[in-house]
């Protein structure tokens, strides 16, 4: 009754929510009406006004049964249906009956609502309220009836009609619309406890205030009359006024705000102090809430002194008295707290003593305010349940009735599936509201309702995503917008339900084990009625009760009781309260199924002993289940007390046999135990010591046995076939089977006489015994399947059980009978092909686990099998081989067997995969393996303590063992991994150590019994079996929980139908096969015989057709090709559909839906595209090697196609920018494509894991197309959506992360919990800056909203992402839990607290969007993101006190970095000079602190190192500790520093750098300390951290000798370098280390960073040469700052994500040499320093241009590093910019060797001379400076062209432009190549080694390589550009300096050029070979002239080759 009461109410409030948003959607102009919505809305109210009438009759029926009126009942709901009638015509759009119609229509709906749940005695709400309501809406409608007076005052004094008539308008409208919400109210007021029924009438409120402001407007543009506008403007303001009013307290009711006295006070102390609790952490905000705590609690002790002054009654005015003062007290002590902790923010010790008195203060609170606060708990808690059970129900309805328009039946399916477990849970839902409600002091009633709302968010969830996945596909707009809304509204009641509940659990706490014993109590009493009522003959069945039903439940529920008593024993084992008290709640709810169950059985037997039989044993289960909770108790109260263990065990026994016997009752399970009775009975004649000789002969005695087997068989396969009907069926064939097997066995007693031998009657006697053995394991299997006929793989077993006996019969058979041979084969071939012809039957179920494709090869290789096989059996018979004959038909019939498991296999594959049929679901674990593991495992511990077993029979069965209890122990880690129920998870991981300890310990006396062999040892052997023997028993207990069970198949009549070819040419196989084994049987005793020949071959040549028929049918019918070809069909289709709209779009002829708002087709899109993206991944398994699952997945991801096309092609008719509709088009088109591409990959892949390796890469490449076309849809949609303020789809991403944190894990997590813990702390701050930022935009900017709700969304599913590893990680790492045992689930309440809160707010900043003025919502949308940042200090506080060191630490990290930043602001003020000391001190004054403090660090630092293994608390204050002395340190080494004086800023930037390596040092070991927490000794972060803490005392020390060296002037040099050298090996060292950088820079800024280098290393080599400490000590700090800052760009812009592997691996080595050169150059000037010899200092030059070397080889990196937007490699372009950056440094490189240049020694000449050579070298700089610069002018003037498009980025004609880039490259190389020359003439000139001709002819050959480029440039470049103007001027500036140069040099030869002394030769002869010679010298100099010549043209004529035509002349110039 109660039941049908909360139905009908429910579908009222959905009728009154529908009438108010038919009223609310009607209002504005009908032109504007969304009637999809108005669709909707009626098909909500007609769907439910349906159903609700035939709740009503039932009801009235039932109210007539206990006297009361149920006519009344009816006349209310007839006049409820009339009323609804009436609307509904008033409100068809061709209606032409006036608006006042409707909504009076409206007010009818409400009123007839009204009294229909006065009927049912269910209205909700008290009257006082709703009195109140309709007064505030009348209040509103009379504010606004003086508006629009006001308002019609304003319209008679204007002038403009137009101005008139918009005034007139928008009065009307204000009219209207207030009219409407009083309508609105009187409608929902019955209901107003609905959050639909609020929102409606919020709704109806919104349409007021904006016609309020329509109105305001109207006037104010109508009329200037200040008086009138001031008028408009109080009625206005007043309308406002009243309306906030109504909204206020229709929002106080949803939110149950408090009432009474003690509740508004007891409310804020509850919120309060959790705010606090989860507040640590901030001492802050803790004293901020504290401060409100006190306010409230004084509230709470004045409203309870006044109550007691009031109270006639004595004793309780002193009870009153006495709880104020507790009060009293407990406050003084929390703001005493609050004191202590606001005066020292950064205690932690202060702030946990805050959070206990805030604790001690609540439990005042809950005593004094009598548990208000646990009442207040859990009435929201029943509010919650309420809404989400009506909820429920809502969607249940609304998918029933889109049903019939649902295209995609697998979606369906699934809902209709997930609809019947969640309407199975509604009724314990609404019973536990019901209970609570009426017994509100009972703890087991509100236990009740809080595991009722538990064990109801599952399925809800399931509800909601599978009605989501139904949407897109559901034909009927209204109805998929009626399902949608209801599911969006029951994941909102589910979110609300589960906070609710937890909180709700938190304050009711450990009553748990109460409440199950006082529930079981109360089980026992009803059955104790039922059993009164049965011997009066009263008991009657409940209605939908049958007698199938019944027995099937009760079978199911025993296995729910039994496995939850085993998780109840190892609860208590391990001690655990809090998971014991669940335990025996899940035995509570299980034995309550099991009671109704039994009754129901009781109700429909007849026989009136078996009746009371069941109830008896029912109810003595009730009874030892008490005992065994009272036993429980005991246990908790006293852990690991052995003698209340042993009890425990005792009394669950006596609970187990309990069980049993109540199986026995069920109706068939008595014929059962008879026939198991009977093979037991008649197997004692198996125990006789001798057997009497027979007085048959042996011929008959054979003749009786095998007639007896034949028998038997056929009665077991009887028993097979009888399982597929009812119970009782099963039940008689179990009761011929027993009978048949006495018969065998006499027969097989008298065969066991006639042996002669003691030996053969000793094996007769054993296959007996096997035969007994096999036949009671059937009837055993019967028995389970007829007890729980749903249970999955029983048939099977049943099947493999008959296969057994058939298997023993035949051992026995060939042993006993003594035939021809060659008979018994033949005759055991067709017993077992009797056998097996049962798969054939009805394969629904799997009948092994091998997949389609094993099948067919299966078939394969046995057909061949077969072959030989029919070959031999004919060859054999021929020539009368018997024994070869025999062995033939052996091994035929094994091929046969085979090939009928495989048929029969591949046959139920084929059926499952139909996509009519449902797939069977895997369960948790296979409680199969589980009992055939059981079952070995018990065997071969039997076998080992026979005494008469052998050693190597002991090891087998050691094997044995080994084997199952390890399968065993991983099935439990699958399962404990796979479940999301914590108790579960716990119980696997528990089940499987104690299975592996026992095993352990079996295996140990094994070992030693395989030693030797000795009685002891056989003993210890056999007690080490029993522990082992229990743990599996409770194991296999545990599994067989109906829970974890898999869901079988069901096979669709499509699927039967598609089967039926495999299975009848099967069938033809088995009957052919088995006629020729029979004909061969004779032939083989008579093979004279022709006409059976010819039989012979007539049937082998039936067989050998029927298997070429099955493998044709089985490669024909392959699993899902048939799906794939229709697939592809519908996604060609969905093109040729997208193709014509982009046509229509491109021609603008595409014409815009109206039928659908653009907002609705939004969603459908997005919601099609997420089911699509789903299916992605299913998809691809089913491909790869699931074939059964691929027909499935493929239609149903086929079918999300249309709805999205047809969804895509409406938007982008509305959608009015053209680039975005071709967007929206082509993007849903490349996903149908990548779609389709994917189909036909998985088409060929077709689920054969055996497919060709570039099928599997094809197929893993189309995934990765679909999903990037999904992302790059989902985007735009987003972007769409956040535009538009649509937010639905975020919300809906939001809820799906909270439901994923519910859900078992996928993998075991990767990272330690520091790591998620980290990145947490990272993601929740970011999600706090966004809120800000978006309470910020909601009044300057809300058109930014939707962004940045988006980016809100982003971070969410991030944060939650990391929370479900970090919670398990939280729960595994059993070091944190000692100090706050649930960490994990507090951190993942916590985040899906914080995902409720976003949601709400990013439904506000939606709906704040799209109406930027609605100053309700702002309002709103500012307190939800003052929740969602209260949420997010929740976060962080539960990341926190789990791990308080490491959050410690990463606080320390925050802090250290502040001081590093400090310390580098002192730096600049002391290298301005600008650091300056005070007073008169001297460093001697800070000397003694810097040393003391420095010590105290290094002190901290050990602690902190000690403690990274030590607890959370300690690691927590050696991390602040550390901070406060680093803090510390930093102040008096600044102190120090300033004492200095500003004039000698050096050595104060040594000290202040000395301090910073310490404070960076201590940073590194923070978070080295940070890593290593809680870790062991080998692992690599605790190297880390071992390393870190040696830096640390490195630097530290550096820091000490620093301090001493500062005022001696003689070392504080060398010291400030030493310091320096150090700190560089360290940059180095981090430099090297293989972690990214943490953020990355430009190459640019690198080069910039590279300058410094060169000026550090001129600074060291002056300093080495000078030996001045003041020098040196420059140099020191200079030299850190430049390597250090070129080492971070160099690792920054390195790593940049555009640079390439090898540029970076090359930026990386250049760096490194770069600051190893650097450090020798430093350590050599150390060294010089330290002994300054001459020698030393020549060497400088040589270092220093090593680190020149490098600093050019960086440069070059870095260029390369710069990269460019092209692409093209080849492209000359690209070379011509490279070869310009080349010619560029070559030029630099070339500067860098002049400025290393010095003019040789000469002996004292003219001054002139000298002058001349520093003339050359400065000429020779210039004109490397200038080439330079024309160089990279160059390099931009090309960038440009490529800008302007004068050249391409990639050329169109790339002769051309290549020509052209050609022609700059080589101007540029020989600008670089002239340079290089003029460089090295420079300097052999200058060392006198050339002549100055030749740097004559280098310096022109400069300028005309410049002008050569100049040329190059200007043919494409613009004359007026300004890179061709920079060009120019680089190259006047190139060709003055070479002219320079030349003069320069030319003077030189002037100068030189004097007269030779020539001495003629006087003799004849000499002077005629003196002018021969001469003549000869000078023909010589001429032919060399000549061949110069000759080659210089040479050269010019092959440079000409390049120059583009434009440039050949002017190249001869």
């Amino acid at each position: 009754m109660d039941e049908s009461k909360h139905e009908i109410h429910s579908q009222v409030d959905a009728i009154t929510a529908g009438t108010a948003s038919v009223v609310n959607l009607t209002a504005g102009d009908p032109a504007d009406t969304d009637y999809t919505a108005v669709g909707c809305a009626v098909t909500t109210i007609s769907s439910n006004l349906t159903e609700m009438s035939k709740g009503v009759k039932l009801l009235a029926a039932l109210m007539e049964d206990e006297g009361a009126n149920g006519r009344q009942l009816l006349q209310a709901a007839k006049s409820l249906a009339c009323a609804v009638s009436d609307l509904l015509r008033t409100a068809q759009p061709a209606s032409t009956e006036p608006r006042q119609n409707l909504l009076q229509a409206a007010g009818n709906v409400g009123q007839a609502s009204g009294e229909l749940l006065q009927q049912i005695g269910e209205s909700d709400t008290d009257p006082h309220f709703q009195e109140m309501l309709m007064r505030l809406a009348k209040a509103v409608a009379s504010a606004a009836a003086a508006l629009v007076l006001k308002a019609k005052n304003v319209a008679q004094k204007t002038e403009d009609s137009a101005l008139q008539n918009q005034v007139i308008a928008a009065a009307t409208q204000c009219a209207l619309s207030t009219s409407q919400l009083v309508a609105c109210t009187k409608v929902v007021a019955p209901t107003i406890s609905s959050p639909v029924c609020q929102e409606q009438l919020i709704e109806a409120g919104k349409l007021v205030a904006k016609s309020v402001e329509g109105c305001m407007e109207a006037s104010q543009a109508a009329t200037n009359d200040e008086h009138l506008l001031k008028q408009v403007g109080v009625a206005a303001t007043s309308v406002t006024q009243a309306l906030n009013e109504l909204l206020q307290h229709i929002k106080q009711y949803a939110t149950g705000q408090p009432l009474g006295r003690y509740d508004q006070a007891t409310d804020t102390i509850l919120n309060v102090t959790e705010n606090i609790f989860s507040s640590m952490g901030d001492a802050g905000e803790m004293v901020r809430q504290a401060r409100i705590l006190a306010q409230a609690t004084s509230d709470l002790v004045n409203a309870i002194k006044a109550d007691a002054e009031g109270e006639s009654d004595l004793e309780n005015s002193r009870k009153l008295l006495a709880a104020a003062k507790l009060l009293a007290d407990s406050t003084a002590r929390m703001v005493e707290a609050a004191k202590k902790a606001a005066a020292n923010p950064d205690s932690e010790e202060q702030q946990q003593k805050l959070r206990e008195a805030a604790e001690g203060l609540r439990m005042a609170t809950n005593a004094a305010a009598q548990n208000a606060i646990k009442k207040k708990l859990v009435s929201k808690l029943e509010n919650a349940a309420k809404q989400a059970a009506a909820s429920a129900t809502q969607t249940i309805a609304a998918a029933q009735h889109a049903a019939s328009s649902n295209k995609n039946p697998a979606a369906q399916q699934q809902l209709v599936q997930s609809c019947k477990v969640v309407a199975d849970q509604i009724p314990s839902l609404v019973q536990g509201v019901r209970g609570s409600q009426s017994q509100p002091d009972s703890p087991s009633a509100q236990l009740a309702l809080i595991s009722a709302s538990q064990n109801f968010l599952q399925p809800g969830a399931k509800m909601v995503t599978a009605a989501k996945a139904a949407v897109p596909t559901i034909a009927d707009q209204a109805s998929a917008m009626q399902l949608s809304q209801c599911s969006k509204n029951l994941a909102t009641a589910l979110a609300e339900l589960r906070t609710a509940a937890q909180k709700a659990q938190e304050a009711c706490g450990p009553l748990e084990i109460d409440a199950a014993l006082s529930l079981i109590r109360n089980l026992e009493k009803n059955m104790q009625e039922a059993k009164s009522a049965a011997a009066e003959g009263k008991l009657l069945p409940l209605p939908g009760e049958s007698m199938e039903k019944c027995s099937q439940d009760l079978g199911t529920s025993t296995k729910a009781v039994s496995a939850a008593v085993a998780q109840l024993l190892s609860e208590v084992t391990q001690g655990n309260e809090n998971y014991t008290g669940i335990a025996a709640r899940d035995v509570a709810q299980a034995l309550r199924a099991l009671g109704t169950a039994a009754r129901g059985v009781a109700a429909h037997t007849t026989d009136p002993q078996a009746r009371a039989a069941t109830l008896d044993c029912a109810s003595d289960i009730m009874d030892k289940s008490a005992n065994l909770i009272e036993e429980t108790k005991r246990a908790v109260s006293k852990p690991g007390d052995p003698v209340s263990q042993q009890r425990l065990a005792q009394v669950a026994k006596a609970v187990s046999q309990a069980l049993n016997r109540c199986v026995s009752c069920l109706p068939g399970q008595r014929e059962f135990d008879a026939a198991i009775r009977t093979v037991g009975e008649a197997s004692k004649m198996l125990l006789a010591e001798s057997f009497p000789p027979s007085n048959k002969s042996f011929q008959e005695t054979q003749g009786n046995l095998n007639q007896a087997a034949a028998v038997l068989n056929q009665s077991a396969n009887e028993l097979v076939q009888a399982s597929r009907g009812t119970p009782q069926d099963l039940a008689k064939a179990s009761g011929k089977f027993g009978q048949d097997f006495n018969e065998f066995l006499q027969a097989g007693v008298e065969m066991a006489g006639q042996s002669q031998r003691k030996e053969d009657q000793v094996q007769v006697v054993g296959n007996l015994k096997s035969i007994s053995m096999s036949s009671s394991k059937l009837l055993l299997a019967a028995k389970a399947l007829s007890a729980d006929s749903t249970a999955p793989n029983l048939k099977n077993q049943l099947a493999a059980a008959a296969r057994a006996v058939t298997e023993s019969i035949n051992q026995l058979i060939t042993m006993c009978t003594q035939q021809a041979p060659g008979q018994k084969e033949c005759d055991n071939a067709l017993r077992e092909l009797e056998t097996v012809r049962e798969l054939l039957e009805n394969p629904t179920e799997a009948v092994t686990d091998q997949s389609y494709f094993d099948c067919l090869d299966s078939v394969m290789e046995n057909s061949k099998i077969l072959g030989e096989a029919m070959a031999g059996i004919s060859q054999n018979a021929k020539n009368s081989n018997l024994p070869e004959f025999g062995d033939s038909v052996s091994s035929a019939s094994k091929a046969l067997c085979g090939l009928t498991e495989a048929a029969a296999q591949a046959a139920y594959l084929v059926g499952v995969s139909d996509p009519n049929s449902r797939a069977g679901q895997q369960g948790l674990v296979d409680p199969a393996q589980f009992a055939r593991a059981n079952q070995a495992i018990q065997m071969a511990c039997a076998n080992l303590v026979d005494p008469a077993c052998t050693q190597s029979q002991v090891l087998s069965a050691a094997t044995i063992v080994a084997k199952h209890t390890s399968a065993l122990c991983n099935a439990c880690r699958l399962a404990s991994s796979k479940t999301a129920n914590p108790v579960a998870k716990r119980q696997f991981v528990q089940s499987a150590k104690e299975v592996a300890n026992s095993t352990a310990n079996l295996v140990k006396t094994i070992k030693a019994l395989d030693g030797a062999f000795s009685k002891e040892n056989r003993d210890k052997c056999q007690a080490a079996t029993i522990p082992l023997i229990e743990a599996v028993d409770n194991l296999t207990a545990f599994a067989s929980n109906p829970e974890f069970a898999s869901i079988p198949a069901q096979i669709s009549p499509e699927g039967l139908k598609a089967m039926e070819p495999i299975v009848a040419s099967a069938k033809t196989m088995l009957e052919s096969s088995a006629g020729l084994i029979q004909t061969a049987r004779s032939l083989a005793v008579n093979p004279k015989d022709p006409p059976k020949w010819s039989v012979l071959a007539g049937h082998s040549r039936t067989v050998s057709d029927s298997i070429k028929k099955l493998i044709t049918n089985m490669r024909e019918k392959a699993p899902g090709q048939r799906e794939c070809d229709d697939a592809i069909e519908a996604m060609n289709k969905c093109i040729r559909d997208l193709d014509n709209a982009s046509l229509a779009a491109v021609s603008q002829n595409l014409a815009p839906r109206d039928d659908i708002s653009q907002e609705a087709l939004h969603d459908q899109m997005a919601a099609a595209v997420q089911e699509i993206n789903h299916l992605i991944d299913p998809v691809a398994v089913a491909a790869r090697g699931e074939a059964s699952q691929l027909g499935h997945k493929v239609s149903q991801m086929a079918s999300y196609f249309e709805p999205l096309v047809i969804s895509t092609i409406g938007a982008a008719s509305k959608t009015l920018n053209h680039q975005q509709q071709m967007n929206l088009l082509d993007q849903c088109k490349t996903l149908t494509e990548s779609a389709l591409q994917m189909l036909y990959t998985a088409k060929e892949a077709g689920g054969n894991p055996k497919q060709a390796a570039q099928t599997q890469d094809a197929l893993q490449e189309s995934v990765q197309m679909m999903k990037e076309a999904v992302d790059d849809l989902t985007a735009t949609l987003n972007e769409a959506a956040s535009a538009a303020g649509v937010v639905s789809g975020m919300v809906d991403s939001i809820t799906q992360a909270i439901n994923k944190l519910d859900e078992g894990a996928d993998e075991e997590p990767e990272g330690t919990f520091v790591d998620y813990q980290t990145t947490m702390v990272k993601t929740a701050k970011a999600i706090a800056v966004t809120v800000q930022e978006m309470v910020t935009k909601s009044t300057t900017n809300p058109d930014e909203l939707g962004t940045l709700a988006h980016q809100l969304t982003t971070d969410f599913g991030q944060l939650a992402q990391e929370a479900k590893p970090a919670s398990m990680v939280a729960e595994n790492e059993e070091a944190f839990t000692e100090d706050w045992p649930q960490i994990g689930f507090h951190i993942k309440n916590r985040v899906q607290e914080l995902g409720h809160s976003c949601a709400s707010l990013v439904t506000k900043a939606g709906a704040l969007q799209c109406s930027p003025t609605d100053t309700y919502t702002k309002k709103e949308l500012i307190e939800c993101a003052r929740k969602v940042s209260e949420r997010v200090s929740h976060v962080l506080a539960a990341l926190q006190a789990g791990n308080r060191g490491t959050q410690a630490c990463i606080t320390a990290a925050s802090a250290v970095s502040g001081i590093i930043a400090d310390l580098d602001t002192t730096i600049m003020f002391a290298t301005a000079g600008t650091l300056n000391r005070e007073n008169a001190e001297t460093f001697a004054d800070h000397r003694e602190n810097i040393l003391k403090t420095a010590k105290a660090l290094v002190e901290d630092t050990k602690v902190l190192v000690q403690n990274a293994s030590a607890s959370q608390e300690k690691l927590a204050q050696a991390a602040q500790s550390s901070v406060c002395t680093i803090t510390r340190l930093a102040e008096v080494v600044k102190l120090g520093a300033a004492s200095l004086g500003s004039d000698d800023p050096e050595t104060q930037v040594v000290l202040i750098n000395a301090v910073k390596d310490v404070a960076k040092a201590l940073g590194d070991l923070i978070s080295a300390t940070k890593a290593a927490a809680g870790k062991m000794g080998d692992d690599p972060a605790v190297y880390q951290l071992k390393s870190s803490a040696k830096v640390m005392v490195t630097n530290v020390t550096s820091l000490l000798k620093t301090v001493k060296a500062v005022e001696d002037e003689a070392t504080k040099g060398t010291r400030a370098l030493e310091a320096t050298i150090e700190h560089i090996r360290q940059e180095l060292a981090v430099f090297t280390s293989t972690d990214p950088p943490i953020k990355t820079s430009t190459p640019e800024e690198f080069i910039r960073m590279t300058k410094g280098i060169t000026t550090a290393t001129a600074k060291a080599v002056a300093a080495g040469n000078s030996c001045r400490q003041e020098d040196v000590i420059a140099t020191a700090n200079l030299s850190r700052r430049a390597v250090a800052e070129m080492l971070h760009s160099c690792k920054a812009a390195a790593y940049h994500s555009e640079v390439a592997p090898e540029v970076r691996m090359r930026a990386l080595r250049f760096g490194k040499e770069c600051a190893s050169g650097y450090l020798e150059l430093l350590e050599h000037v150390l060294m010089i320093l330290q002994k300054p010899n001459h020698d030393m200092k020549q060497h400088l030059a040589g270092y220093s241009k090593r680190v020149a070397g490098s600093v050019t080889e960086l440069i070059q990196a870095a260029e390369a590093m710069k990269g460019t937007e092209w692409v093209d490699p080849e492209d000359p372009t690209v070379i011509a910019e490279n070869e310009l950056l080349g010619a560029a440094a070559a030029i630099e490189a070339a500067a860098k060797k002049l400025e290393q240049l010095k003019p040789r020694a000469k002996p004292k000449q003219a001054d002139e001379s000298l002058n001349f050579e520093e003339q050359i070298l400065e000429a020779a700089k210039s004109i490397a400076a200038a080439t330079s610069a024309l160089v990279k002018a160059a390099s931009a003037a090309q960038r440009e062209l490529v800008a302007q498009g004068k050249v391409g980025a990639i050329p169109a004609n790339a002769v051309d432009d290549g020509q052209w880039s050609q022609g700059l490259i080589s101007a540029a190389r020989m600008v670089a190549a002239a340079t290089n020359n003029l460089c090295e003439a420079a300097n052999a000139a200058v060392q006198g080694h050339a002549s100055e001709e030749k740097l004559i002819s280098s310096a022109k050959q400069v300028a005309a390589s410049t002008a050569q480029l100049l040329v190059a440039c200007k043919v494409k470049a613009d004359q007026d550009s300004e890179a061709m103007k920079r060009l120019q001027s680089a190259g006047n500036a190139v060709k003055r300096a070479s002219d320079n140069l030349v003069k320069a040099a030319q003077k030189a030869a002037a100068f030189e050029d004097h007269d030779e002394t020539v001495v003629v030769k006087s003799k004849m002869v000499g002077g005629i070979a003196q002018i021969i010679a001469a003549q000869e010298e000078m023909l010589r100099k001429e032919k060399e002239l000549e061949e110069a010549r000759k080659k210089l043209a040479r050269i010019r004529e092959q440079q000409y080759k390049f120059l583009p035509s434009e440039l050949r002349d002017e190249g001869q110039n």
